[in-house]
This record gives C-alpha cells, structure tokens and sequence, in this order.
C-alpha cells in the first residue's frame, strides 16, 4: 500500500510538474514575443496539421462580356461595378443551381441553408484586418444591388461603426491564443452549426453565409488559394484574381482577351466533381452572358423612373 501510494504521488508531481513548466514556458515565450495583432493571434488559434479533404479549382474566364455589360452599366445609369460585384452574382448564380453545396454541418449531419448568402471579406485598418460583410439572397438581387449593400457595409466596417464586430475585435486584443482558440471555436459552432443568435456574444445566425469570398486582385495578384478556417465552418472558398491580359484561341485564331482567373477550395464531405462542375458552368456563364442573369439595367432604370424629376 505505501508503495502504491508513493507510485501516485510521484505520478501525480509529474503531471503538475510538467503543467507547470507548460505553463510557464507559454507565459515566458509570450513576454518574448513580438507584438501580435488581434487578427494574427486568431489566425495561430484556428489552425493546426491539415487533416480534412479538399478540392481545388481554377476557373479562368474571358471577361471581354463582363465588361462592356459594367461599362454600360456606368454609361447609362452612373452605377459603377467592379470585379468583386459580378463575381459575388456570379457565385451567387452558380451555388443556386448547385444546392448541395450551400449548407452546413451540424452534429454530422448536412443541412441546407435557406437562402443564397455569400460572406465578403473587407479590408479595414489599412489593410491590416479583414472584416465580414454578410450579402443574403446574392442569386435574387441584381449586381448593382450587391455592390450598394457592399459599399455600405464596408464603410460602416472602416468606421469602425459595426457593433458586433468592435465588440469581438477588442475582445481579442486582450486574450492570449490559449483563450481565443476554444472561444472562436464555440462561437464559431453556436452562430454557423446551430444558428443561434447571442448578442451579448457578438453571435449572429450563420455570419458567413454558405461560402466566403475575397478579393485578391486588388493586391496585384493573379491567383490565390484561401485555406478553411475551422470556426467559420462554410463548404466554400472563393478568391478572385486579377483581369490580366492572355492569348486565347478563338474559331482558331490566336487573341489577345482579358482574362479573370478565379479560385476555389471546396469542402469535399458537401459536393463531388460532377456537382463541382455544375457550379462553375453557371458562374462562367453569367460572365459570358451578363445580359441574361443579371437585371442591374432593368433596375436601375426603373428606379430612375421612379424618381421625382427636378423642374
């Protein structure tokens, strides 16, 4: 018995031990570290070893169509589009005629959301944070639609005038990443699994929608992949590329057209490469054919018809 009893004492100095020296280290590293932003201790608290399947795709379009239609646009309503507006319509397009793929997973199970929204991300802070624009029924609403709620949300993101997330940025400035990993991931489960609704938490049902899409284009860059993060938990990625001038054959001559180059990574457990394949056909095509899937002309001139005129 006595030597039992000292076997589980010396175990039990072991483990306290080594909690101590764990602890320690992380605080001494911690005081020797250089100063982390709140988004840079969030993204060392999302991710570990990669262990979930994913698809990747390259989609490059000719964009020729796409903008003469945002150069009419302008000319006869003075709405200006840009890169980001369409292909937020168009992956709005094409994720409607690809259900699958707009749901998610709760307690293993798929469910599908019930509406077509695509999260965006913004760049506030001079490019040194990102922050949510939620975009809901992006497959019903015209392009020139899009990029108001878009504009809006965005300044109000820049002016630091969004509650919730000022409440969730300040709160992560003051955790360390031992805190932030399980607090994004609960939260992350609660808003985007069960859909719940916690103000007091800066919780809101399904933040990001059914997929998230940035832009990369702007930053010089002509592809990109972005990597899931966990608490998001959305089945797509979206980065959009720059428009670059490439050659292309067309009815077998050699032509110089401008080429917008888009990226995906796809969770596998929602879609396959036939489903996959169906997605980017209809994101393709309201570039090729923006006349026939987006109604910004119609709606624009309408609300110009609506307006009082000035005598």
């Amino acid at each position: 018995h006595t030597h039992t009893q000292t076997a589980q004492n010396m175990f039990l100095t072991l483990i306290l031990g080594g909690l101590f020296g764990w602890l320690f280290c992380y605080v001494y590293m911690g005081m020797r570290a250089p100063f982390q932003s709140a988004r840079r201790k969030l993204m060392v608290a999302s991710w570990s070893a990669p262990s979930s399947g994913e698809i990747y795709g390259v989609l490059e379009i000719d964009f020729s169509n796409a903008q003469r239609y945002m150069d009419r646009v302008l000319k006869e309503t003075g709405q200006k589009l840009t890169v980001t507006h369409m292909a937020i319509k168009a992956i709005g397009t094409g994720i409607a005629h690809c259900p699958s793929i707009n749901s998610y997973l709760c307690m293993d199970r798929i469910f599908a959301h019930k509406s077509v929204d695509i999260g965006c991300l913004v760049a506030i802070d001079g490019g040194k944070n990102l922050a949510n624009a939620k975009i809901c029924n992006v497959d019903k609403i015209p392009a020139s639609e899009i990029a108001d709620i878009l504009r809006a949300k965005a300044d109000t993101l820049r002016k630091g005038k969004d509650a919730d997330f000022q409440k969730t940025n300040d709160t992560l400035k003051q955790l360390p990443v031992l805190i932030i990993r399980p607090l994004t991931m609960l939260a992350g489960y609660l808003s985007s699994a069960l859909g719940l609704s916690i103000p007091a938490m800066g919780v809101r049902p399904f933040p990001f929608g059914g997929c998230l899409v940035t832009s990369v284009g702007m930053l010089g860059l002509e592809q990109a992949f972005a990597p899931f993060t966990p608490f998001c938990r959305v089945p797509l990625l979206v980065m959009v590329g720059g428009v670059r001038d490439k050659p292309v054959v067309v009815d077998g001559k050699i032509e110089i057209r401008p080429i917008l180059t888009i990226t995906a990574t796809i969770d596998h457990r929602f879609v396959d490469g036939s489903q996959a394949a169906n997605l980017a056909k209809y994101t393709r095509a309201v570039f090729e054919e923006p006349e026939k899937y987006d109604d910004s002309l119609k709606v624009l001139k309408k609300k110009d018809e609506k307006a009082p005129k000035e005598e």
